[in-house]
């Protein structure tokens, strides 16, 4: 591996206390806060928002998204 690639876990380590974009299956996206992940890759999101067409549906707050559920997480 070279400097510049990464390990699945490294991204996320970075990512943490940032915010996010996780897709999920059944076309729905969350976006907020990277609080914390498991190897699993179950997450937790704080002030987490659901949205459609990328668009604000609800507020969520603190949510966990079981890893299985999960299709990507885009850092932002």
């Amino acid at each position: 591996m070279t400097e510049t690639t990464s390990r699945p876990f490294d991204i996320l380590n970075r990512a943490l206390s940032k915010n996010v974009l996780v897709k999920l299956k059944g076309d729905v996206e969350i976006r907020g806060t990277l609080a914390s992940f498991d190897v699993h890759m179950n997450v937790v999101i704080e002030n987490g928002e659901e949205l459609k067409n990328g668009e604000l549906k609800r507020k969520l707050g603190t949510v966990l998204l079981r890893g299985d559920t999960i299709v990507f997480v885009s850092p932002s």
